[in-house]
């Protein structure tokens, strides 16, 4: 059973992770949009941004909390 604080921080830690997948995703939609892409294409690059960073952030957030426990 795990403690309060290692709850804690896992919540913590996907908080964060989606936000900084937002940030990346928006980040990205807006690049794409201000080199001439049109709207759809720069939403679908977002959208794969935020797929990537929130995985890749999911794989780090499961293996802290894995050594947590």
């Amino acid at each position: 059973m795990p403690s309060s604080y290692t709850v804690v921080l896992t919540v913590l830690a996907v908080a964060v992770a989606i936000t900084v997948s937002l940030l990346a995703a928006l980040a990205a939609g807006l690049l794409a949009r201000a080199e001439g892409a049109s709207p759809a294409a720069a939403v679908s690059r977002g959208g794969m941004t935020f797929a990537a960073t929130l995985t890749l952030l999911a794989l780090m957030v499961t293996t802290v909390a894995d050594l947590l426990t």
